[in-house]
């Protein structure tokens, strides 16, 4: 490794002070042209580089290369099925990639959450910023926050102001779903997914209970199905139970769990949407789950991946940008899982 040269090594070379050195350098009054020049050729002919320049030019070097964006995942958000999340990090990953960034993913085991242990990505300082998919632990994601690394949160958020975040629009998009099940004439509907397992699961089912408010309808308890267990937040079919008393329709947290559903209507006797109708959200449904297509309302995938870039490209070099929690909207996307149905008579 070559010597650092320092000021007194060309003091010595011209023969002056290493206080005359560092006035010429720096463009210091004292020193007369000359010699001003003088140490300036002796300086660049012995490779001295002025404090700071350095991280100058590495910062430059960046810039021009593009960022290393770390990415982390639990892995109990990755089932047996390809996941929403696998294909919102392509997405992510192919924004990036289109800037110049590079991408690295790196997931996080139940294990490593429960006992706080930073990343690989972090402690061997391989990354510029962070993108987290997928809510992890808020002591987790306090560790993140302390390193000082930039960071920003993807489809989830927390009651920490300090971290940015982009969202779909769950509340609403929940919202709208239900409605459109109550305009094709059902009243009795049932919502499935696990309260508190994620802040999107709980939104979707706020924006439920809005509908059902708005158009008089009681909710009932029996008809709120978990579709995970609230701490290993592994969605599996074994979860998923069937009330007593069915509804007409299913207002589902995902396409995933809505699939799953519909086998297990299937195998109790009931056929969709002739018996009973379904709707869902995110208008993701891995291959193999099911043969219904079904009616779902849309996530932007593309366009939250494009903010989220965003968003840690300017955090990471310091530049101005929105901060906060930046909702992306979606649209219905009408499949043949929901059919029309005559209104019937609310039950107790």
């Amino acid at each position: 490794m070559a010597k650092t040269v320092k000021l007194a090594d060309i003091a010595e070379r011209v023969g002056v002070s290493i206080v005359t050195v560092s006035k010429a350098l720096s463009g210091q009054k004292g020193v007369s042209e000359t010699m001003r020049s003088r140490i300036q050729a002796i300086a660049d002919e012995m490779g001295y580089k002025q404090p700071g320049a350095y991280r100058r030019e590495m910062e430059e070097a960046r810039k021009m290369r593009g960022y290393n964006l770390g990415v982390l995942i639990a892995d109990y958000y990755l089932g047996k099925y390809e996941s929403f999340y696998s294909q919102m990090y392509q997405q992510f990953a192919t924004r990036a990639g289109s800037k110049g960034c590079f991408c690295l993913l790196e997931l996080v085991s139940r294990e490593q959450e429960e006992e706080v242990r930073v990343p690989m990505m972090l402690s061997e300082k391989r990354v510029d910023g962070i993108v987290v998919i997928g809510k992890l632990s808020d002591s987790y994601l306090k560790m993140l926050s302390d390193s000082g690394i930039p960071m920003v949160g993807l489809d989830f958020y927390t009651r920490d102001d300090k971290l940015d975040s982009i969202i779909s629009d769950s509340y609403f998009g929940g919202y709208r779903m239900t409605n459109y099940l109550i305009d094709k004439g059902h009243t009795q509907i049932a919502y499935v997914g696990t309260i508190g397992a994620t802040t999107s699961i709980t939104d979707r089912y706020m924006g439920y209970l809005k509908a059902l408010n708005e158009h008089g309808i009681k909710q009932r308890e029996d008809w709120i199905i978990d579709d995970r267990d609230p701490v290993e937040k592994i969605l599996d079919e074994s979860n998923i139970k069937l009330p007593e008393k069915m509804p007409t329709a299913f207002m589902c947290n995902s396409d995933q769990t809505a699939g799953m559903l519909i086998n297990i209507l299937e195998r109790a006797g009931y056929k969709v949407p002739r018996d009973i109708s379904v709707a869902a959200y995110d208008n993701f449904l891995p291959p193999g789950i099911c043969d219904v297509r079904i009616t779902s309302y849309d996530v932007d995938m593309k366009e939250m991946a494009k903010r989220a870039v965003s968003m840690i490209t300017h955090k990471i070099a310091g530049e101005s940008y929105k901060q906060g929690t930046y909702i992306v909207g979606g649209h219905i996307i009408e499949k043949e899982s929901v059919r029309e149905t005559k209104l019937r008579p609310l039950d107790d």
